[in-house]
């Protein structure tokens, strides 16, 4: 079915996903959306849901090797934050356009996590690269690292977690309203990947960049710690496993 844009976008609005329960702030409110105008457009252009999750990828890579690569200072830090956020936009993008053209495929949710788990090393590898080229003591090099490892078993995890939902047939919890969501949106805030893209301006200020780093790194530690104790509790009660 071909779209004008106002079509899409109008179509897109109805064809949205739940909300994780207590999703972070921005991926929520502001990269969702910005994901829609990007799945508009696409549709219009007649882009797949892969081709978008392949623009996405040329995007955040871009910013990675920027990362890793360019001299530190404003520009490379401003160039390193309009690339990953525009990589995350369009990462919002391929699904949404995926639930537009009547669902995505076992392929196209197979690239998306493979693209994702690529960057959830990839970035922190950079930042060391990064702030190595800067006058900072080599200690704060176990910042990016740790940051390797967290963000590394957070995806696993969660991408296991909602493995087995599915194998045992739960369905995972949506948005909710009242307080209680709201402070579970607020609280991960730290936690946000589109967030932590805005970080990279500091880089022209080495020392700031580190502070703020770390404050996202030991933020995503705790809020990691919290939810493996409920995920798991919450595989405890979808059955034995059976005896080896």
């Amino acid at each position: 079915m071909s779209y004008t844009f106002s079509q899409a976008l109008a179509a897109l609005g109805g064809a949205q996903k739940a909300a994780a329960r207590g999703a972070p702030a921005y991926s929520r409110f502001v990269n969702r959306r910005l994901g829609r105008v990007l799945a508009a457009a696409a549709a219009v252009v007649g882009l797949t849901p892969n081709g978008v999750t392949g623009i996405s990828a040329l995007f955040t890579f871009s910013g990675i090797a920027v990362l890793a690569l360019a001299p530190v200072g404003l520009l490379q830090g401003v160039t390193v934050t309009v690339l990953l956020v525009l990589g995350y936009a369009f990462d919002s993008a391929d699904g949404q356009l995926a639930r537009l053209r009547g669902g995505g495929s076992p392929a196209g949710e197979w690239l998306d996590h493979v693209v994702d788990s690529i960057k959830v090393v990839a970035l922190p590898l950079a930042v060391l690269l990064a702030l190595r080229r800067t006058d900072l003591s080599e200690t704060v090099l176990l910042v990016p690292l740790a940051a390797a490892v967290v963000q590394s078993v957070s995806f696993f995890t969660m991408i296991l977690t909602e493995q087995l939902r599915r194998a045992h047939g739960t369905v995972p919890l949506a948005a909710s309203g009242g307080a209680g969501a709201w402070v579970r949106t607020l609280v991960a805030v730290p936690t946000d990947y589109g967030v932590q893209c805005y970080l990279f301006v500091l880089l022209a200020w080495p020392v700031a960049f580190a502070w703020g780093y770390g404050v996202v790194v030991v933020a995503s530690a705790g809020y990691l710690l919290l939810a493996t104790v409920k995920w798991y509790r919450e595989m405890r009660g979808l059955g034995r496993p059976s005896a080896a």
